[in-house]
Formats: structure tokens, sequence, C-alpha cells
């Protein structure tokens, strides 16, 4: 093994094994203009390797990986292999626990993390192997050396998990890695972990972004549309939709148990809205406000159409699991609007919300509000009707009502009672009942 100590005298200032100080400065400088250019994990490991190698680096293998702040992945684990075509990249958990946390355990960068160190060398021999886990695949692949490289970020660089850039490099050339080529490494790597953070830096802004505002609230944001007041007029298609009878489950289910339903249902919702093209602004409690624009109404309504039967099979098969499992299920009541919005920036100069507003957004949600008046789990305005391509008489109106805050009176409307029986709609299961609530 070859500590950082052991490297101090093969640090030479002119040449460094194969490469001279020209090269190593031409290749730190394509990293940090291609960090600059905002290109992707993928093509920085893949480019920094394929050169590495053309310059003299006996590279076989490259191995790199950073923590982020995602909801559901620890980080990003990037892997490029000589002979293969393609860098690829693995998202990977929390390493506190399960499998993950016990391959992290396993590895020669926790060993490192404990001892302080930020280089170390292992010599893939059958010492090492007993040592690690992974290199003993390694040392059936005929590599020879590996030299791990951690750079690590002040507390002001830290960001969620992220606190370290991992690199880890292999040669299968019989007498592994020179020193000088070590040292080229390890002048190298930060370089190239300066390039890798700057594109995690900007996929975290991504996914914060569309997590907390919705894909594309988040995608406007980020192209620039942050200025208070700056919104948009626009028609489209408002989906307003909540869960039956949650005040009564809230008060009498335990409280832990209140998240966790939110989370099932949110899931079985939002996944269903995502995968039909609509946009979710906002969770509301249990309450979920999305839009579907409508440059085209009759595509925007469809659409929105095909997200409700998708939700309520989605629900309907959650119920199915969580009855199994002794735990209060519940159903969904949704309201389908047509109308125009302004959807922006609004709020203080401290505080701004992407969202929509105006009268077509209160009247969604007081569509949802009548299901439990008129007992029905779907709700459209006339507006919507009137916009569906499909025949309309698939829709039975349920009669006009004076709805709260809005100037005239609506008429609204359900699905006909022979279309709940049409798989085109979500038959049965889906709209023709009112499903079941509560505590099994």
């Amino acid at each position: 093994m070859l500590g950082t100590r052991d490297l101090a005298g093969s640090r030479a200032h002119a040449i460094i094994g194969p490469m001279i100080d020209a090269e190593l400065a031409k290749l730190a400088g394509w990293l940090a203009k291609v960090g600059l250019e905002g290109r992707s994990e993928t093509a920085l490991l893949d480019g920094f390797c394929q050169r590495a190698l053309a310059a003299g680096l006996p590279l076989a293998r490259g191995i790199m990986f950073i923590d982020t702040l995602h909801p559901i992945h620890e980080g990003r684990a990037f892997r490029w292999e000589r002979e293969k075509p393609q860098t690829t990249v693995t998202e990977y958990g929390p390493t506190t626990e399960g499998e993950s946390g016990e391959r992290w355990r396993g590895s020669p960068f926790f060993r490192m993390l404990a001892d302080g160190e930020s280089l170390r060398r292992w010599r893939i021999d059958a010492e090492a192997e007993v040592q690690f886990p992974m290199f003993s695949e390694m040392r059936e692949a005929s590599i020879t050396d590996f030299v791990a490289v951690i750079n690590r970020f002040s507390a002001d660089g830290v960001i969620g998990e992220m606190d370290c850039f991992y690199a880890g490099w292999t040669t299968d050339r019989p007498d592994g890695f020179a020193d000088g080529e070590i040292a080229a490494l390890e002048r190298l790597t930060p370089f190239l972990g300066l390039a890798v953070k700057a594109a995690s830096l900007a996929r975290i802004a991504e996914t914060l972004v569309e997590t907390y505002l919705g894909r594309d609230a988040g995608h406007r944001v980020l192209q620039g549309r942050i200025a208070r007041g700056v919104a948009d007029r626009i028609k489209t298609v408002l989906w307003f939709s909540d869960l039956r009878n949650y005040t009564r489950i809230s008060d009498s289910a335990d409280p832990e148990q209140i998240i966790p339903l939110l989370n099932d249902y949110a899931d079985a919702i939002v996944s269903s809205i995502h995968r039909h093209s609509g946009d979710v602004l906002k969770l509301i409690g249990d309450g979920v406000l999305a839009i579907f624009p409508a440059q085209d109404r009759a595509r925007a309504c469809a659409a929105a159409l095909d997200a409700a039967k998708e939700a309520r099979e989605a629900v309907a098969a959650l119920n199915a699991r969580r009855f199994a499992e002794g735990l209060p299920a519940t159903d969904m009541y949704l309201g389908l609007h047509l109308g125009v919005v302004f959807y922006g920036n609004i709020g203080s100069k401290e505080r701004l919300d992407f969202t929509v507003v105006g009268p077509a957004v209160n009247e969604v949600a007081r569509i949802a509000a009548m299901c439990r008046s008129v007992d029905q789990p779907i709700l459209f305005s006339s507006a919507f009707t009137a916009s569906v391509a499909e025949d309309r008489r698939r829709f039975a109106s349920v009669g006009r009502f004076a709805l709260r805050g809005v100037g005239k009176p609506q008429e609204l409307f359900t699905l006909d009672a022979d279309a709940a029986d049409d798989p085109s709609f979500g038959a049965g299961q889906a709209y023709g009942s009112s499903g079941g609530t509560g505590q099994p």
C-alpha cells in the first residue's frame, strides 16, 4: 500500500512519468472548459479518461461518485471501462442502512474517511482481496493497481450529503502505476471533481425546483422567470383533487399513520398526473392542484381524463393493499375544469410562489368540493365537457349549482352510468363506485 506521505518524493514539478506539465495543463484546461459548458458527468468522465489514456496514463477503469440532494437517491456513481463503449451511471440509496450501507462500509473509501486520508493506493493481490470484497472482481479482471482519491469540500461547500468527491483509478499493467502517474492523477482529479460538482449542483437545482414547484414551473424558473409579478395568461385544464373523509381519518387514526397515508395517496395521484403530461403545482394537505396546458383543448382534456382514470385505478389498488395491512384507506374526489388563469410569480420580495391565480382556480376547488354533496367521485365543469372531443353523451348532468365565491350558477357533470362501464373511461372500480373509506 502507498499512503499520501509515500508520494511526496515522487512529485516532480517538470516531468511526471510519461506526462509533462504541458499535457497536464492541457487536460486541466479541457476540464475547466467543458465544466463551464455544463457537460454531463458521464461526458466528463469519458472525456477525461480517453484524454488521459492518450496522454500516456495506463488507465483500465475509472470510477467517481458524488452524493446529491434528492428525495430518493443519496448520490450517483459513474463507471468508465476502457473496453466498454459507454460510461454508466448508477443512482444509489442511503448508505446508512441496508445493502447500500453494507457495501459502503466495505469499501476502500469508507476506510480512507475513517483514517483521514485523501489518497491511497492498493496493489490488487491476495492480501488486498481479503481487505475489500470489491478487489476480488478486479483481480479476476487482471486489474493490478487501484488508486483512490477523496477531495473534501469546506463546510460552506457542503449541500445535503454532498461533502466529498470520490474517484478511483485502476490499471491492468503488470507492474501497476508508476509513482509519477499516481502524482499526475492526484493533480488532475480535483479539476475533474470541480467540473462534476458543477454538473451535480445544476442537477440538484433542477431537482429541487421541479420537486417543490412542479416540472414546468421549475423549468421556467431555471430559465430566469423569477421576477415578481411576471405571469402568462394561459388557457388550461385545471385539476383539483382531495381525499374523501380525510378529516375524520386524521382525527381517528394514530398520528404516525397520517404522513405515510398522505404520501401513499400522493404517489398514486401525482404519478398519474405526470405520466399524462400534467404539472402538479401544489400539494395542499390532502389536496392536489395541477394543470394540463390547453394549447390543444381536446388533447388537454383527453390527457386529464386519462390521468383521472389511472389515478382512480392506482387509488383502488392502494386501498386494497392498505385494507390488507389493516391501515386506514380512503378515495379521491376530483374536479376538472377548463379556464383562463395567470401563471407565474406571485408573492412578496422575500417569498415568491410560481403558481396559477384567477377565478378558474377558485371554481375548480369548489367543483371538487361539490363531489361530497352530490355523492360523485368526479365532477366536470360545462367548459371542460364542451371541449372533450369524444362523445359528450358519456357525461351526465348532475344539475346547476351556486358555488361559493363564483358569480353565476354552474352546471356540473359526471360520467353517465353507461360510461362507467366503458374501459376507455376507467370502468367499474375506477369511476362506477364511490369507494371505501375509513379504518377497515
